[in-house]
């Protein structure tokens, strides 16, 4: 095999180009510091559902939807394209055996 058929991933560590970044880009920190809930938001679907032992597809499925669909809620809590209700969230909450709280910091 060549060299030039070896496959040498880059390493990228989201977190350390965002501070590095924002220590340098004033825009980019405000950009940045604006998306903290969505960030947050997804995290804890993500943690409730991994800590649930589920997939996509079979989170889906206790939730009654299709699991594109579900894909599409897990994508739209970071993009501010779409917000799921509060109905799909409780939905969410229930089918990972939690119950949907709220909090304001």
């Amino acid at each position: 095999m060549a060299d030039v058929d070896k496959f040498s991933p880059v390493a990228f560590d989201p977190r350390a180009y965002a501070a590095q970044r924002s220590a340098t880009d004033p825009t980019f920190k405000l950009a940045f510091e604006s998306l903290d809930d969505e960030f947050s938001a997804l995290d804890v679907l993500l943690r409730a559902r991994k800590e649930a032992g589920l997939t996509q597809a079979e989170l889906a499925q206790r939730m009654g939807i299709a699991a594109s669909s579900l894909a599409r809620i897990e994508a739209s809590v970071g993009s501010r394209k779409h917000a799921p209700s509060l109905a799909t969230l409780r939905k969410y909450a229930a089918a990972c055996g939690r119950r949907l709280t709220l909090g304001l910091a």
